[in-house]
């Protein structure tokens, strides 16, 4: 091994006043790669004017609590972006404005005492209410020690919160970080529309993100404004991570019971897992263009009733069945019994799907749920339609590239 030591980790006191006099607060996450930076941020008189919390989760389960289950690559960009936005709520959730918080997360594969197959990289994304950013250095292996390349991720956090502070710290990227010759750091930067701004910082609930210009509009018919959808729309709401031909093939089957055109739904907000950050908003609005997209802060169902008033809700049955699953309502049964009460009359109408699992096809109208969600269902029966596609197996190829 041909040792090649890093240069020294920027002065930590300089960056903390640059942050300081900027008027953000981070809140910084290191899984393990990286957390070197921790401590040369908190050591440094004047760090508890800008940093709100500091967490290492290092074992995979730490990561899934804190992400809200399993992740496809646990040093990739979109799990570092994911962290990133958590860490970003966790500042919001200590009372700090949206706009004023910097959420800041590394993750990284580096040397270890069994030779990994794989690159050694660092990945480290920052997320603001303007700007989701990554970056990504691969290094050479066998170049450096374990310590030497955890100075690197340390130094590339540190790097990254300086690209944010500004002057008088404006360097080239990667300048800090003592790379060879065959290294490079690559930069990705997604910066966030207005009204995506508003709607991660709550001041706004629903946007009008795509719009379906062949849709023909009735004499009479008023049509939904930019952040106001109309009563009695038919919405199928979705993660669509990503969109498939399931998804379009059940929206075109839910037209046409339905007698109207179907606007989709997808939340910024999640309830046990992470906000969307720009680059997946960015991403997953992508796949809507000349399809009538609906962006929102309704992470709950009850909280989509409130958006699209007398909605007609299109749904899988795994999604059926959990409106009447106590788990979802904090263990409740009186809180599911009063949702499935309000769902029973305030929505529309339900579209109901069966879809495959453990082989079988699973058909809704056999599933055990109360009689009051049953009697506003509509349920599409497997002759009706089939079509066993995975989410997590189409988002495993993808992100097999990332």
């Amino acid at each position: 091994m041909s040792a090649q030591r890093s240069q020294p980790l920027i002065d930590s006191a300089t960056l903390l006043g640059r942050l300081e006099a900027s008027g953000l607060r981070i809140v910084v996450v290191a899984t393990g790669g990286g957390s070197l930076a921790i401590p040369h941020l908190l050591t440094t008189p004047g760090a508890s004017g800008v940093v709100l919390e500091c967490l290492v989760p290092y074992a995979r389960e730490a990561i899934d609590r804190l992400l809200g289950g399993p992740q496809e690559s646990y040093c990739s960009t979109r799990t570092a972006r994911r962290l990133a936005v958590m860490a970003w709520q966790r500042g919001c959730g200590l009372g700090v404005p949206p706009a004023s918080v910097l959420g800041i997360a590394a993750t990284a594969s580096l040397r270890s005492g069994v030779p990994k197959s794989g690159p050694h990289r660092i990945v480290v994304a920052v997320h603001t209410l303007d700007t989701t950013s990554v970056a990504t250095l691969v290094l050479q292996k066998d170049a450096r020690s374990r310590s030497e390349e955890e100075t690197v991720a340390a130094a590339l956090l540190l790097e990254r919160l300086a690209a944010i502070a500004g002057d008088p710290l404006r360097f080239h990227p990667g300048s800090s970080l003592g790379l060879l010759a065959d290294e490079h750091l690559t930069l990705e930067e997604c910066t966030s529309l207005p009204t995506w701004r508003e709607l991660l910082a709550g001041t706004r609930t629903a946007v009008h993100a795509s719009v379906d210009r062949s849709r023909p509009q009735p004499a009479g018919v008023i049509a939904p404004t930019a952040d106001t959808p109309v009563a009695g729309m038919l919405v199928f709401p979705g993660s669509f991570d990503p969109l498939h031909e399931g998804h379009r093939q059940m929206a075109v089957v839910a037209e046409t019971i339905a007698g109207q055109p179907i606007d989709f739904e997808l939340s910024v907000m999640n309830v046990d897992k992470p906000a969307l950050d720009c680059r997946e908003i960015q991403w997953r609005t992508a796949q809507f263009t000349g399809r009538s997209l609906w962006l929102t802060r309704a992470a709950t169902f009850i909280e989509k009733l409130a958006v699209f008033p007398h909605g007609t809700f299109v749904m899988g049955a795994d999604t059926y069945t959990r409106l009447a699953d106590p788990k979802y309502y904090g263990g409740s049964i009186e809180a599911m019994q009063q949702a499935v009460q309000r769902i029973a009359t305030e929505a529309g109408g339900l579209i109901v799907f069966g879809r495959e699992r453990d082989g079988a096809f699973e058909d809704p109208a056999t599933l055990d749920v109360p009689p009051a969600l049953r009697d506003i269902a509509v349920f599409v029966s497997q002759r009706d339609f089939r079509l066993d596609i995975s989410s997590t197996a189409l988002r495993r190829q993808r992100d097999a590239t990332d």
